[in-house]
């Protein structure tokens, strides 16, 4: 596995890629990991958060690696792919439309487990109501996000 440091206006972010593909984001520096230059997947993957922070991508289309997580966790990670960019589902939502309607808390867990956030965008979950709940990488961080989002789907709806 290879890791390299990206910096981003919520901080800097480590990404992780194997030889299948991305298969790892945290936020901030990973203690006790070598960090290298970006290549392969990983110089993809730098690429498009750039593009993403400064609005101009919606969709990352990177190789992904996940070989972890549980069934349901999976789904749900799967779920929240196809949030689309500057929307949100709250944790119930996304709980009925994976098949278990009483288990929003367990999406919750599987949030916090997501192995590539933002690139997988578990920051698209929030609680009952549209309440920021949860992140990973602090609620300001997933507050950011979701503003950056809203504001570059906005400009693109009304720009015609």
């Amino acid at each position: 596995m290879r890791w390299t440091v990206v910096d981003s206006p919520i901080g800097p972010l480590s990404l992780a890629a194997d030889e299948v593909g991305v298969c790892g984001m945290r936020f901030g520096a990973v203690p006790g990991v070598e960090f290298a230059p970006p290549s392969g997947s990983l110089t993809a993957a730098t690429e498009q958060l750039a593009a993403y922070f400064a609005g101009t991508l919606t969709d990352f289309d990177l190789p992904l690696s996940v070989r972890r997580g549980s069934e349901f966790e999976r789904a749900v990670w799967r779920r929240m792919s196809t949030i689309p960019y500057g929307q949100t589902e709250t944790y119930g939502e996304v709980a009925a439309v994976v098949g278990d309607p009483g288990a929003a808390r367990a999406v919750g867990v599987a949030c916090n487990r997501n192995p590539i956030a933002i690139i997988v965008p578990c920051h698209r979950i929030v609680g009952a109501g549209g309440k920021l709940v949860g992140f990973g990488g602090g609620l300001p961080a997933k507050r950011f996000l979701l503003e950056l989002e809203a504001g570059v789907a906005w400009q693109r709806e009304w720009a015609t």
